[in-house]
């Protein structure tokens, strides 16, 4: 028995070793294949430029990114930052143009954190896209006519795309969780908020937030830096600087209730299940450990389902310019709903008792250490790193490479305590109301759209008489 239990030591001893020299050269060989970072310039108006020359690449792209996104949208009006976005560039005929005249595309998206134009065709014709760029910027076209048609098709879109009960469930633990903080309501709005938009709102916005102190500018591809910085100071020399930058300040939301929410989803055979708990910040140190436990989390619960899953278990660790949310979902029949969220309660406990394993831990990195690489390999997705660097405040790319190298499973373990020990859990539900409601006896459920019961209240005995 002794020589068994050394030899099983012995050998978990060397899966170890191996495992950690496995890691080390993956992570080696990804810090080694960053490329570098690029060069950085910055205009008079406090436009910041980052340039990536690629001497004979007969192609050029521009990003730009606007360093604030739909955590700004009023009150009441989610979509009014996207919806500034659809109004840079209100015809049609200019998509095309990139498309068939330049050969590239041209795209406005917009996220909680910022609003990023993306632009990109023959390197010949650079000035051309600077020219159109500083149009939007400079002069958008916010007219009565563009506003008012831009902001029906918004609606139209909201009004006709299908939802999923996947995204369902995924809209209604955010804003069980945030409530009316800024991640609670959708980026891109819905329906009835963005019609309350009008033009004074966006003139607004625009005001606050479309300025050159308030925007990052990548140029990569076949234009030299020299003809890159003398036709921006010829084109966007004169973009305004704002009178003063938005700090990211939000008033913090209240404690979510850790009722389990059930929304009913008429004739559903299967429950969407979504369990979250605020997240970290972006530029918080612990932000790449989180994600690391989301593999790990994730893998652990899928284990403990089983096959009583319809779909593939997620967990994953949202971040933000401020603190997001740590999500963990799947689908499972009506009935098997209070099983999985049993379940998942168990994981976030071991999550906190118990760092991963060796192999545990092998796996997540390795798994992060892949999704990293792709989009270092990829100029575009790169080019949104670099970008990320100015909008969160975050170290260059080649260092945060070395900050996931540098991670240990005690690291894994310390970030789960700090995200669940002593939080409040968010627990959303969407399925068939009656089948779920039969199989959450003993758990304290409300159940959406329906009256909040009160806690009954103790008769006081009448005063005596003196």
């Amino acid at each position: 028995m002794n020589r068994l239990v050394s030899f099983s030591g012995f050998a978990g001893t060397r899966l170890l070793i191996v495992a950690v020299l496995l890691l080390s050269t993956a992570a080696a060989g990804l810090a080694q294949s960053a490329p570098p970072e690029p060069a950085r310039q910055q205009l008079l108006n406090g436009l910041q430029i980052l340039l990536w020359p690629k001497p004979g690449d007969a192609n050029v792209a521009v990003k730009m990114r606007i360093h604030s996104g739909a955590a700004y949208d009023l009150a009441g009006k989610a979509g009014l930052m996207a919806l500034l976005g659809d109004v840079l560039f209100p015809e049609a005929e200019t998509r095309q143009y990139f498309t068939d005249e330049l050969g590239g595309r041209l795209d406005v998206t917009t996220d909680y954190d910022g609003m990023t134009i993306s632009m990109s065709g023959r390197a010949g014709e650079f000035e051309r896209m600077i020219e159109l760029l500083r149009n939007a910027l400079v002069s958008t076209p916010l007219t009565p006519e563009n506003v008012a048609k831009l902001r029906e098709a918004r609606v139209q879109i909201l009004r006709d795309t299908n939802a999923t009960p996947a995204s369902i469930a995924d809209r209604a633990i955010a804003t069980r969780l945030f409530g009316e903080f800024p991640y609670g309501r959708p980026a891109a709005g819905a329906a009835e908020t963005v019609s309350r938009i009008d033009r004074g709102d966006l003139m607004l916005a625009r005001e606050r937030f479309l300025n050159a102190d308030n925007a990052t500018l990548v140029v990569a591809g076949g234009v030299d830096e020299r003809r890159v910085l003398r036709t921006l100071r010829q084109l966007l020399g004169n973009w305004r600087k704002g009178d003063r930058l938005v700090p990211a300040t939000f008033r913090q939301p209240e404690p979510p209730n850790e009722q389990i929410l059930i929304v009913n989803h008429v004739g559903a055979s299967e429950a969407e299940i979504r369990l979250a708990t605020r997240g970290l910040a972006r530029a918080d140190r612990d932000a790449v450990a989180a994600s690391l436990l989301a593999v790990v989390g994730r893998d652990r619960w899928q284990a403990a389902l089983s096959s009583s899953a319809k779909a593939p278990v997620f967990a994953r660790h949202e971040a933000h310019m401020v603190p997001g949310l740590f999500v963990m979902g799947t689908s499972v029949k009506n009935a098997d709903a209070a099983k999985a969220i049993a379940a998942a309660r168990t994981v976030i406990k071991s999550l906190m008792t118990t760092p991963p394993s060796a192999v545990e831990f092998e796996k997540a990195r390795n798994e992060i250490a892949a999704e990293i690489g792709k989009r270092l390999s990829d100029p575009g997705s790169l080019i949104d790193l670099w970008l990320d660097v100015d909008t969160f405040k975050l170290k260059p790319v080649a260092d945060q490479a070395a900050v996931q190298r540098n991670l240990t499973p005690a690291n894994i373990q310390e970030v789960a305590i700090r995200l669940f020990k002593d939080r409040p859990l968010a627990t959303v539900v969407l399925g068939n109301n009656n089948e779920i409601k039969q199989s959450m006896t003993g758990e304290k459920v409300e159940i959406l759209g329906e009256p909040v019961a009160k806690p009954a209240t103790t008769p006081q005995p009448a005063a005596k008489k003196p």
